[in-house]
C-alpha cells in the first residue's frame, strides 16, 4: 500500500485571498508577539545552560520555519520552559556538540512521526503524565533560578535536585539582597501588569524598569548586580547579518547511541507540547489544524535550527495565545514575530547586555508559576487512584531523575494500569442449564433456549487479551463435573490477541483429549479474521464456529445426545 505525505502547510492554503486587512491583523499581532517573544527567549536560553543570543536566534529561526512549514494558522515556534530541564541536562553531560545531534535526531524523529501519520495517537498520552511532567518541570524551573534569584555567590550549583537545595540552605548567608529585590520587583511587576493592562507583557516592563534601575544603582550608588554582559561577555561587541550563517557538526559517532533515547524525549516532548497548543489554539479561533504537517514542520526547524546555534524548538502555548489575542489570523504573524526578533538581535543587543540576571530569574519563576498546573493537579485528585499514582510518579521521577525516565516510567505505568482497568471490564460468564436471549439486549421478549445436560456455555464480555485469557483459564479449570460440549460465547468480544488465541488452542486441545468438543458462538468479522489466519478453524472445526448462540446450543446438544 502507497503511503501518501500529509503534508500541507497551512501558509500556503491562509495566502489564497490574502488581502491588506488581514495583513494589518498579522502585522499588528505579530509586532506584539516579538515583543513578548523577546524576554522569554533569552531567559529560556540562559536557564538552558546556552547564551541569550542562542535562545534568540532559536526563536527567529525556529520560529519562523514553524511558521512557514507548520499545520497551524497561529502557532508560534521557538524556546519553551519544557525544554530547559532537558537541555541543560544533555549539555551538562554530552556538551554543545551533543545538543545538536540530539536536536537533529529529535527533528528527524518528528518529521517521520508526521509521514506515517502518528498526530492522532500523539494526543492519546494519558492526561496524569503530561500534567506530571509538566508540573516537574516546573518545580525544576523553579529551583534551578534560585541562585540567580537571590545573588547568591556560588561558584558550582549541584546537577540533582536535592543537592541543590541543600547547597542553597548552605549559602543563605550569601545572598544578595538588591539582586533579590530586583528579582521580587519583577515578579510582583508581572503579576500586576495585566491589572493595567493586557496588550503591554508584564515581563517587558519588568525588564525595562530592572535594567534602568541597575544601571542607576551602579551609576549612582556604586551597587553591581550581575548583568547579562557580565555573564556572557562575548555579546557585548552586538550582533550583525555575518554572525547568523550556518556553521557545520562535529558528529561523534560514539555519542549517537546514548543520546537516542534524549532524543526520541525531545522528540515525545515537543510533539505534546506543539499538538497541545495547536489544539488550544483551534479552541479559540474555531479553526482546525493539520497535527500531521505540524509534526513535519516542527521537525524540519529543529533539524535547521542547530546548524545556527540554536535549541530545540516547538509549540509556545504562551505565544500563540498572545498571537490570537493580539488579532493574528494567519502564520504571517508567526513571519513577521520572527523579523521582529531578528531586528532587536541586530540592533539591540548593546542594550540586552544590561538586563540584570535576577530579573530574568524572575521572569522564570513566573513561567514555572503558569506552567505547575497546581489547579489541575488539585481538580486531578478527585480521578481514580491509579491517575494520581501516575500523576505523582512521573512528577517525582521528573523532579528527582531527569525527564527522559519520568516519561518512559511514566507511559508504562499508565499502560499496566490500563490494561488492568481493561482486564476488570471483561467479564465472564457460566451458563449450564438456559439462556435468555433478551439478557443484555433491548428486547422485551424473553426467548429462552434450553442447554443440554453436559453442556456448559461460557461468556466473554470485552476484548480477551492476555490478561483475560489466564482469568478465563482459571474460571474453567474450577468447573466440576467437566461437561461432554462446551460452548464459547463471543458474541461481545471485540478482538483477540495472540495470547487469548494460544489460550483457545491450549483449551480446544485438552478438551479434545478428554472428549469434550468445544463450540464458539456469535464470532465477529475481525475475531473470525484472526482465527482463519492462525488456522484455528481447522483445529475447532468449520462446523463448530457458528454465527449465534442458537445454532452453538443445538449443535451442543446434539453431540451430547449422540453421546
Amino acid at each position: 500500500m502507497k503511503l501518501q505525505l500529509d503534508f500541507q502547510p497551512k501558509l500556503f492554503t491562509k495566502l489564497r485571498g490574502y488581502n491588506r486587512q488581514t495583513f494589518v491583523s498579522d502585522l499588528i499581532a505579530g509586532l506584539i508577539v516579538g515583543i513578548v517573544a523577546l524576554p522569554l527567549a533569552i531567559a529560556f536560553g540562559i536557564a538552558s545552560g546556552v547564551s541569550p543570543v542562542q535562545g534568540l536566534i532559536t526563536a527567529i529561526i525556529g520560529g519562523f520555519i514553524v511558521s512557514l512549514l507548520g499545520g497551524s494558522s497561529v502557532q508560534i515556534g521557538g524556546p519553551t520552559g519544557a525544554f530547559i530541564v532537558i537541555v541543560a541536562g544533555v549539555i551538562a553531560e554530552f556538551g554543545l556538540g551533543g545538543l545538536m545531534i540530539a536536536t537533529i535526531m529529535a527533528g528527524i524523529i518528528l518529521v517521520l512521526m508526521g509521514v506515517f501519520k502518528l498526530g492522532v495517537v500523539i494526543k492519546f498520552i494519558p492526561y496524569p503524565i503530561v500534567v506530571g511532567f509538566t508540573g516537574g518541570i516546573a518545580l525544576t524551573i523553579f529551583t534551578t533560578q534560585i541562585k540567580d534569584l537571590t545573588g547568591m555567590s556560588i561558584e558550582s550549583v549541584p546537577a540533582d535536585f536535592l543537592s541543590k537545595w541543600a547547597c542553597y540552605f548552605q549559602n543563605l548567608g550569601s545572598i544578595d539582597p538588591w539582586a533579590l529585590g530586583i528579582g521580587l520587583v519583577s515578579i510582583v511587576i508581572i503579576a500586576l501588569t495585566p491589572m493595567i493592562s493586557h496588550k503591554i507583557p508584564g515581563s517587558l516592563v519588568a525588564i525595562v524598569l530592572m535594567t534602568v534601575v541597575t544601571i542607576c544603582l551602579e551609576k549612582w550608588a556604586g551597587v553591581s548586580v550581575e548583568t547579562i554582559g557580565q555573564r556572557f561577555p562575548e555579546i557585548t561587541s552586538g550582533f550583525s547579518f555575518a554572525d547568523l550563517k550556518p556553521t557545520g557538526i562535529d558528529i561523534n559517532f560514539s555519542q549517537l547511541s546514548p543520546l537516542i533515547s534524549v532524543a526520541f524525549t525531545i522528540a515525545i516532548l515537543g510533539a505534546i507540547e506543539s499538538l497541545l497548543s495547536a489544539t488550544v489554539a483551534d479552541g479559540v479561533t474555531g479553526g482546525h489544524h493539520n497535527a500531521n504537517t505540524e509534526l513535519i514542520g516542527q521537525g524540519v526547524a529543529n533539524i535547521l535550527v542547530p546548524f545556527f546555534g540554536g535549541i530545540p524548538v516547538t509549540g509556545a502555548i504562551a505565544r500563540t495565545m498572545t498571537n490570537i489575542n493580539n488579532g493574528g489570523k494567519t502564520p504571517v504573524a508567526g513571519l513577521i514575530h520572527a523579523v521582529v526578533l531578528l531586528l532587536i538581535l541586530l540592533f539591540l543587543t548593546p542594550l540586552i547586555v544590561h538586563i540584570p540576571m535576577a530579573c530574568l530569574a524572575g521572569v522564570l519563576v513566573v513561567v514555572s508559576y503558569n506552567m505547575s498546573g497546581w489547579r489541575t493537579i488539585r481538580s486531578l485528585m478527585r480521578a481514580p487512584k491509579s491517575d494520581i499514582a501516575v500523576l505523582f510518579t512521573t512528577m517525582i521521577l521528573t523532579v528527582v531523575f531527569d525527564l527522559t525516565i519520568a516519561i518512559e516510567i511514566g507511559l508504562l505505568l499508565a499502560v499496566i494500569l490500563f490494561m488492568k482497568r481493561l482486564m476488570e471490564t471483561t467479564k465472564i460468564s457460566v451458563v449450564t442449564e438456559e439462556i435468555d436471549l433478551a439478557k443484555g439486549t433491548d428486547n422485551s421478549h424473553h426467548e429462552r433456549l434450553n442447554v443440554a445436560e453436559g453442556v456448559e456455555v461460557y461468556e466473554i464480555d470485552g476484548p480477551y487479551f492476555f490478561g483475560v485469557a489466564t482469568k478465563f483459564d482459571e474460571v474453567m479449570r474450577n468447573l466440576e463435573p467437566q461437561p461432554k460440549a462446551r460452548i464459547i460465547r463471543m458474541r461481545r468480544v471485540p478482538f483477540i490477541d495472540s495470547t487469548g488465541l494460544h489460550n483457545l488452542e491450549i483449551l480446544v486441545e485438552s478438551s479434545h483429549k478428554r472428549g469434550i468438543e468445544v463450540i464458539l458462538s456469535g464470532v465477529g468479522s475481525g475475531v473470525r479474521t484472526t482465527l482463519e489466519h492462525a488456522k484455528f478453524d481447522k483445529l475447532v472445526g468449520k462446523e463448530n464456529i457458528c454465527s449465534n448462540i442458537q445454532m452453538a446450543v443445538e449443535r451442543a446438544n446434539a453431540i451430547v445426545g449422540k453421546a
